[in-house]
């Protein structure tokens, strides 16, 4: 890398707006964020890089819904989660099993016995597609005001405040200016750029999931090189790929599309007398776990079954039955900003929570939180996060449907 400098002349930036709540990146977390907050009736601004809603489960295909249950038959995440699962299967006639779209087990839309939910766990898949459609139009209709095709720069503090975001798009330099804020990057770019501490993987691998069409059927083909659950490399053979880093970016993009285009060719050699046409490649790096807050409490796979005082939300473990995590507002709380949170993957979380805490239903469990929380501090606290009622909170989240049992907590 060359170490010449050039400087960048200063210039004026208009301030182009003015809301209640900024979130900043426009996958589940994101999405589920925006919503909450504005029903609360806040003025919320939701801006994402690409050109649609829902990040990996949509542009990246990553469209499975991991269980909603604890493999002991009992639901612990509903919300707004459960909401956008059914809105992701609105338009979805009959399952398409090939293709993984499967609304989920019949035991979990009705009444099904505790017996048939501990067999089958609450989980579903869906056409990418229609959900980032869905997605668009439910957020509109909420009031939430949509920046695409625009990325955070950097951002302006003032004390323990994030006052302004940066970001660029087609018609240049813009700030936008909040009283709350949420980064829901995926990759902590708003915390970073805030001067927040944060931890970064260099761990992640190939992966590039995607559709064949093999003479009129659709099939996804989740494609991707074995990885370490706890985000570290044992039995893992490389390359590895840090996702804070732009040549790393670029560079597993390429190889995940190398990767794809041989399972491509395998395919077609398995099918020598049919039309196999790859379809939907994915438009974002499948990259697991990049890089995340180091928040005002951290995650770790040694908190499972354990109740937090300021619980927001619980999850499963999608890879085995049982373990159940709380998760704690302070995990979502920034610690040198008041008005910042964070949700999605890069909430603090770290090992093997992580790893189960960036699925799509706890990404939309922390999101729903951190805009309800932000939206509070907007009304309550003149945008101080760690100001708001916890109890209230809570209060709050359960009416909203979140499930905040301590017993579903519980081992036993």
């Amino acid at each position: 890398m060359s170490d010449q400098r050039i400087l960048e002349p200063s210039r004026e930036i208009p301030v182009t707006a003015d809301y209640d709540v900024v979130v900043v990146g426009g996958g589940m977390a994101g999405v589920a964020a925006a919503i909450a907050a504005a029903r609360w009736a806040a003025r919320v601004c939701l801006v994402e890089r690409s050109c649609a809603l829902g990040g990996m489960a949509t542009l990246g295909n990553i469209a499975v819904w991991l269980p909603l249950c604890d493999g002991r038959g009992n639901q612990v995440i509903a919300g707004l989660a459960e909401e956008l699962l059914n809105l992701s299967l609105a338009d979805l006639r009959e399952d398409m099993t090939a293709a993984w779209f499967r609304h989920p087990p019949a035991c979990w839309r009705s009444e099904g016995s505790r017996e048939d939910r501990i067999q089958q766990r609450y989980r579903a898949s869906f056409n990418p597609s229609s959900f980032l459609l869905a997605l668009e139009k439910l957020l509109v209709e909420s009031g939430v005001a949509l920046m695409y095709d625009a990325r955070l720069c950097s951002v302006r503090t003032k004390s323990d405040r994030v006052t302004h975001a940066i970001v660029e798009n087609k018609s240049g330099r813009i700030a936008i200016a909040g009283t709350t804020f949420i980064d829901a990057t995926g990759d902590a770019d708003l915390c970073h750029a805030a001067g927040e501490a944060t931890e970064s993987l260099a761990s992640n691998v190939p992966a590039a999931w995607f559709y064949t069409l093999i003479d009129g059927e659709l099939a996804l083909q989740k494609l991707t090189r074995p990885y370490d659950p706890h985000g570290g490399i044992d039995g893992v053979s490389g390359p590895y790929f840090r996702g804070d880093d732009g040549a790393d970016v670029t560079a597993h993009l390429i190889e995940s599309r190398r990767l794809l285009a041989k399972r491509l060719g395998e395919i077609r050699a398995q099918h020598p007398n049919e039309n196999v046409q790859p379809i939907l490649p994915t438009m974002l790096p499948n990259l697991r776990m990049t890089r995340r807050l180091v928040g005002q409490a951290t995650v770790t796979e040694t908190d499972v079954h354990h109740w937090f005082d300021d619980t927001i939300g619980l999850s499963g473990d999608w890879r085995k039955a049982v373990p159940v995590y709380a998760i704690p507002l302070r995990a979502l709380q920034a610690t040198k900003h008041a008005n910042l949170l964070a949700a999605g993957r890069c909430i603090s979380a770290s090992g093997y929570a992580w790893e189960n805490l960036r699925a799509i239903a706890p990404c939309a469990v922390t999101g729903e939180a951190a805009g309800t929380a932000a939206a509070m501090a907007v009304q309550q606290t003149a945008g101080d996060v760690s100001a708001v009622d916890v109890p209230s909170l809570q209060r709050q989240l359960r009416s909203q449907n979140v499930l905040l049992d301590r017993d579903l907590v519980d081992a036993t």
